[in-house]
Parts: structure tokens; sequence; C-alpha cells
């Protein structure tokens, strides 16, 4: 049974100061599972991870990591921005982007930031882009085909089909581009691949390991470049669901370390760094969207209306994915009333739920939307006019913080030219 971190007093109090809807993070869980990510590679001195910003770009999240050891993943222009911002710079930040316009590899330059070429073209615009090739560079691969094991763990895929996914280069292309990037001056090279997303499976990240250890073998031989880390990516999910188990991420770094000693130390490889770029597994489970119950609708099913809806959390009405709910103050109230969870977007998938069984909801309840830490405020949006919440953070002492205050009609209308 997935249970809040947070109680309904203290949620009626938050609720008082901020009104429903916002986002609520647990800075308290946040640190204890960056250091469990750590712990899990600490046979690995060379070990970090760079959390994928895209997935809560929020200051006030993005300095809790880093103040326990991470990087920053960027892949957009925005992001870099936002990592400088925090006073992010050089290795701290891995660019990972494609179809990068030429002042994002600019900016990634002037930042120092190890950069991922998605694409083999890439090479001679980057060079032409910034009038350089840097010493430390690093590549995406695409092995193609597909890949099962530990696929999604929802009823839909984000990316389990290589073959069919836009990113990276084929494995003869990587080989080329080594050879070309080190001819161009580069000296310390990294691979990066990433095949599955949000698998629950303590076997992915070995198997994967496995595959890119072997390519990085192989490219040693082939070219004599100097690799000097192996980026896993993300696609380490969590338990949406409350009957799924979750990850051990002791288990998996374990398994990582398997591969590590079986391929890449026989082959003379074992200063290799390996990093991780992991966004769900860091932050989903530790924020919450709250809301309250404010209307209900009696026809052809039960509809509960929250004062939520899908510009806050989008992922069930873009891929209708589970995202478990708490009414709060009844969690053990039994489940026997059957509704559709719905906000107020004028389109019909604009529902958190559908035929889902809650305990009895009546006006002004407080509902809790778990794991929406990562890729839920973050993927928010303006259509139907309808506005991004607050996000706060619930602090180690049990104080609550505003991250980011809730946007006005202001900010809707502050890019409008008038007439």
């Amino acid at each position: 049974m997935k249970k809040p971190f947070v109680t309904l007093p203290q949620l009626e109090a938050i609720a008082q100061q901020y009104p429903t809807p916002f986002h609520l993070y647990h800075e308290a869980g946040i640190r204890e599972n960056a250091r469990r990510l750590k712990a899990a590679f600490a046979w690995n001195p060379g070990f970090r991870e760079y959390f994928a910003v895209k997935a809560t770009p929020t200051p006030g999240i993005l300095k809790i990591l880093l103040d326990e050891g991470c990087g920053l993943d960027c892949s957009s222009l925005t992001e870099l921005m936002l990592a400088q911002r925090c006073g992010v710079s050089g290795g701290n930040i891995m660019f990972s982007a494609n179809n990068v316009p030429a002042e994002e590899f600019q900016l990634a330059h002037r930042l120092g930031a190890v950069i991922n070429l998605d694409d083999f073209t890439d090479i001679d615009f980057l060079q032409e882009t910034i009038g350089t090739i840097p010493e430390t560079i690093s590549c995406r691969y695409n092995p193609g085909g597909t890949f099962t094991l530990g696929a999604s763990n929802e009823g839909f895929q984000v990316m389990d089909n290589p073959g069919q996914a836009k990113y990276g280069m084929t494995r003869p292309q990587l080989t080329e581009a080594f050879r070309r990037l080190k001819a161009m001056g580069a000296k310390r090279f990294g691979i990066h691949a990433f095949l599955a997303s949000n698998t629950l499976s303590n076997d992915y990240y070995p198997t994967l390991a496995h595959i890119l250890f072997q390519t990085a073998a192989e490219l040693k031989a082939e070219t004599g470049c100097h690799i000097a880390f192996i980026n896993l990516s993300g696609g380490v999910g969590i338990p949406y669901k409350p009957d799924q188990a979750a990850n051990d991420i002791a288990a998996i770094g374990e398994g990582v370390r398997r591969a590590y000693e079986e391929v890449l130390v026989p082959a003379g490889m074992g200063d290799v760094a390996i990093y991780t770029e992991l966004g769900r597994y860091m932050l989903a489970p530790y924020g919450c969207l709250v809301t309250r119950a404010t209307h209900f609708k009696h026809t052809y099913k039960e509809y509960v209306g929250v004062d939520a809806c899908a510009a806050n959390l989008m992922r069930p009405a873009m891929y209708g994915a589970y995202h478990h709910i708490t009414v709060m103050g009844k969690e053990d109230a039994p489940c026997d009333h059957m509704y559709d969870v719905v906000g107020g977007l004028c389109e019909n998938n604009d529902k958190f739920a559908i035929d889902r069984m809650l305990p009895r909801i009546d006006l002004g309840d407080l509902l809790v939307i778990h794991d929406a830490g990562a890729h839920g405020f973050s993927m928010g949006y303006q259509y139907n006019g309808r506005l991004r919440s607050a996000e706060l953070l619930l602090r180690e002492d049990g104080s609550v913080k505003a991250i980011r205050r809730a946007e006005t009609p202001e900010d809707y209308f502050a890019t409008i030219l008038w007439d």
C-alpha cells in the first residue's frame, strides 16, 4: 500500500497558506534516495549521478541533489541556463540533446559541460559551431532492434524499441565517430545509451552495462581511444502501482559491478567511471500533486471533479499512465466506490483515474496523487488557459517552503503582443 509522506493535518495547514492544487516534495526522502544510489555504486571511484533536469527543473530541488553530490544532465538551452543559474559548470554538467541548435552547443562549450553527441553529423556541426572539438567528448549509442528485458511497467511504451528511436548512432557510426573525434583532438571518450523507460527489473541496468562495457572494449581495440566513462543513462523505474515491487538499487549496483569486473577489468579498463542519468527514480516517489474534490457528477458514470487538471500532471492524459490516489483521512476506509477522477480541461482525456475504486469522497476532501515528483510539474502547460500550480518543499525539519509560486493570469498574458 502506498502511503503519503505527509499527514492530513499537515496538508490542511499547508492549504491554508497555499491553495490547492500544488506539488509537494519530500526533502528527507530525496536525500535518503540519493545516498542509497551513491552507496550502491560506491565500488566505482568515479561514479556520478547526473540528474535529468527535464524530470524536475526546479532550483529548490536541484540544489538538494547538488548538495548530495549529483551533477546535472541538460538537454536544452534553458536547462543549461538553469544549471548556470544554480552555480553549476564544467564536468558537473552533461549535455545530451538531439537536433541541437548552434547556440546550445555554444553555451554548453562555454560552461565546460561534457557534450554527448547524438548523431554522427554532429561532429562536423560541433566543430564548425565552436571552432574545436573538446578534449572530453561522449557519443550516444543506439544498438537498434528491440529491447524487452524489464520493459516499461505500464500499459504503454515510451522507448523500448531502440530501432524505432530517434536517438543515437549505429555501431559502425560509433567506431567511425571515435576515430574522427580522436583525429580532431579528442582525448577522453565516453559512451551513452538508453534502451528502455521505467523498467521494474534489477536486471535492466546490468544487462545494459554488459552491452556498453563490451562495446567499450571493442572500441578501445578498434580505435585506441581512451574511454574514460560510460553513462548508463536512465530507465530505472519506480512502482506506480501499489502491488508492484520496487527496484533494489543495491542489487542493481552489484549487478553492474559484476559486469564491470567480467568485461572491463580483463580488457585493462578498470579505471572507467560509471555515470547514471536518473530522473524518475530519483524524484518521482518524493513528490505528489495535492488537489481538492470540488464537484460531483452523476451521469453514466460517477465523476469526482478536482481543482487540478492535466495541466498540472499530464502523464495520465498523455499516456494513460496510472498514478495512485490517496483520499486523505480515509486511508483505512474501504475502497467501495468507483469513480473517474477528472479535471476541468475541455478535453475528455483530462482524467487522473478511470473506474478507480476509492473510499467515498466528499466535497472538500484532499486527494494526494502519488509519484508526481518527476515528469509532473515539468510537463505542465497552459492549454485552455489553465495555469501551472505552486511547488512546495516539505523540509527535513517539518516546515514548508515555497520553491515556485503558482502562475497568475498576468503570467499567461505576459508574452502576448497586443495591438
